[in-house]
C-alpha cells in the first residue's frame, strides 16, 4: 500500500523527466522516482541551498549574537562553528539518490511505519508550519516597509493582500515542485547575493571591528551566552532533517561526495557571511529591529532594493518549506496529492501569520516553542546521520514505500524500537541542559545556565540508536 495518490501527469507512465520538469506541475509525492525518471547533475544542489540562505534571517541572528553581550570575534566564531553543521545536512542529502524517495519516507528505516509517522508530524510537519507563519511575518514586515517606501500606506486590507499575495508566489513554485526550484534558484542567488554584496558594503564601512561590549561577559555567564549562541545559529541547519528531498532525483550512481559537499556548501557559505554580517551591523546598531536600523545606515535610493530583497529571499526559503511540509503530510498518512497537501499546510500557514501579525503576540509563542525544539531536532538528525552510516548509505526505496505489516520496516507493531527509544533518550537528556526562555533545565541550573542541549541530544541519540541497531542485527 501506498500513501501518495500522484498528482494527474503521473497517473500513466510518463517518459523521462516528464514527471519532474520546470514548469509543470511534479507528478511525484512521497512515491518511489524510477532510475528513468531521475536527472540532474549534484552541482545544483548548491543553488538550491544557497538561495533560502541568502537571507534576512541570518542577519537577525548575527545580530542577536552581540545583543547576547558577545564581542565580534566571540559572535564570528560561534558563526562559524554554528553552521558547520550543514556538513550533517549534506550527508543526509545522499540518502535520496540512493533510495529514491524523500528523507520523510527514508527516515521509516529509523522508527517504522507507524512510528514514523508521529516523528515526521512533530519535527517534519509541525515545525514546518511554524517555520512558514514566522517567515511569512518576517517577509510581510518587510512587504510593509517596501509599501511605505513607495508611499503606500499599509493598512489591514492592504496588510491581508500582501500577506495573502506572497504566500501565493511562495506556494506557486512549492506546487510546481522539485525542477522548478532547481531552475529558479540559481539566477534568483545571484540576484540576491548581488543585493546583499551592496548591503555588506555600507555594513562593512559603519561596523567597529574591534567591537567589544561595555560590559563583557566572564565565568559562567560568558558560557552560557557562548552555548546559547551556538544552538541559536545551529538551529537552522538542524532544521533540515529533508535535504534528501532536494536530491532524490539524482541518478543512483551519483557521487555521495559531490551530493554532500554542493550541499553543505550551498548553504554554508551564505549562511556564514550573512549571519557575520548581521553581528558586525549589532556591533554599531540596536538588531533587535534589523530592519528599522538597517535603513539608518542605507541611502534612500537602496532601501527598497533592500526589503524587496528581504521578501525574495524569504520567498526562497518557503518554498522549499512548503514542499516539504507538503511531503510530511502525505508521510504522515493524510491521503492528498503532492499539490494539495501544500496548497493546505500553506493556508493553515497564512491563517497562522494573518492572526501573528493582525491580533496577538503569536509569534513570540511559536518562537519559543521553537527553541524548544531544538531538544527534538537535535537527536532526530543525529539518528538520521547513524542511520545511513550503519547502512553504508544502502536505502531500497520501493520496500520503504510498502506499508504493509509483511514490509520490511514495519518492525515490531509498526515501531522501529531503536529509533523511538534513541529519540526519546536525546531528547530527554537535552531537555534538561535547555536554558531558553520559556524553560529551563536541572542541568541547565546546575551549570549556571550553560545551555548543553545541542551536544548532549546529538551525542546520546547517536549512541544509543548505533548500539540498539547492532543489537537487533546481532540477534538477528
Amino acid at each position: 500500500m501506498a500513501s501518495t495518490i500522484p498528482d494527474p501527469q503521473g497517473q500513466a507512465p510518463a517518459p523521462p523527466h516528464a514527471a519532474d520538469r520546470a514548469g509543470r506541475v511534479e507528478a511525484r509525492g512521497i512515491d518511489f522516482i524510477p532510475e528513468t525518471e531521475r536527472h540532474g547533475r549534484p552541482r545544483e544542489l548548491f543553488a538550491v541551498w544557497a538561495a533560502p540562505n541568502v537571507s534576512y534571517l541570518a542577519l537577525v541572528i548575527g545580530g542577536a549574537l552581540v545583543l547576547m553581550g558577545l564581542d565580534l570575534a566571540q559572535a564570528l566564531v560561534l558563526t562559524v562553528l554554528g553552521n558547520l553543521f550543514w556538513i550533517l545536512v549534506g550527508l543526509l542529502a545522499v540518502s535520496g539518490p540512493a533510495a529514491g524517495a524523500p528523507s520523510e519516507v527514508i527516515m521509516r528505516a529509523m522508527y517504522g511505519i507507524r512510528g514514523n509517522r508521529v516523528n515526521i508530524a512533530v519535527n517534519g510537519w509541525f515545525v514546518s508550519v511554524c517555520y512558514l507563519a514566522l517567515n511569512w511575518a518576517a517577509a510581510s514586515l518587510a512587504a510593509f516597509g517596501l509599501l511605505e517606501e513607495l508611499g503606500v500606506h499599509p493598512g489591514t486590507p492592504v496588510k491581508v493582500v500582501t500577506i495573502v499575495a506572497i504566500a501565493a508566489a511562495t506556494l506557486a513554485i512549492s506546487v510546481y515542485g522539485h525542477a522548478t526550484i532547481v531552475k529558479l534558484y540559481g539566477p534568483l542567488t545571484c540576484v540576491l547575493t548581488v543585493a546583499f554584496v551592496v548591503l555588506s558594503g555600507y555594513v562593512a564601512t559603519h561596523a567597529q571591528w574591534d567591537y567589544r561590549p561595555q560590559h563583557a561577559l566572564h565565568g559562567a555567564a560568558l558560557w552560557a551566552a557562548l552555548s546559547a549562541g551556538l544552538a541559536l545559529v545551529a538551529s537552522g541547519p538542524l532544521s533540515y532533517t529533508n535535504s534528501a528531498d532536494f536530491s532524490r532525483y539524482l541518478p543512483s550512481g551519483a557521487s555521495p561526495k559531490a551530493i554532500a559537499g554542493w550541499t553543505a556548501l550551498g548553504a554554508f557559505i551564505p549562511s556564514v557571511v550573512f549571519t557575520a554580517l548581521g553581528a558586525l551591523a549589532g556591533t554599531v546598531l540596536d538588531m533587535s529591529d534589523p530592519q528599522t536600523a538597517l535603513a539608518t545606515i542605507l541611502p534612500s535610493w537602496f532601501t527598497p532594493v533592500f526589503l524587496l530583497s528581504v521578501v525574495l529571499g524569504t520567498i526562497a526559503n518557503n518554498a522549499m518549506t512548503a514542499y516539504s511540509s507538503g511531503l510530511a503530510l502525505q508521510a504522515v498518512g493524510v491521503r492528498l496529492r503532492r499539490s494539495r497537501s501544500v496548497a493546505l499546510d500553506g493556508t493553515l500557514g497564512v491563517a497562522l501569520t494573518l492572526y501573528a501579525l493582525l491580533v496577538s503576540n503569536f509569534l513570540d509563542t511559536v518562537n519559543n516553542m521553537l527553541q524548544l525544539m531544538v531538544a527534538l531536532l537535535g537527536p532526530a538528525m543525529a539518528i538520521y546521520a547513524a542511520d545511513i552510516l550503519l547502512r553504508r548509505n544502502r536505502y531500497d526505496g520501493r520496500a520503504l514505500s510498502d506499508e504493509s505489516r509483511d514490509a520490511p520496516f514495519w518492525y515490531r507493531g509498526g515501531v522501529n524500537r531503536a529509533g523511538a527509544v534513541a529519540l526519546l533518550a536525546g531528547a530527554a537528556v537535552a531537555s534538561q541542559c535547555l536554558n531558553t526562555t520559556l524553560y529551563t533545565g536541572e542541568l541547565a541550573k546546575a551549570a549556571d545556565g550553560v545551555d548543553l542541549s545541542l551536544p548532549s541530544g546529538i551525542l546520546i541519540s547517536a549512541a544509543v540508536y548505533a548500539a540498539l541497531m547492532r543489537g537487533r542485527r546481532a540477534a538477528a
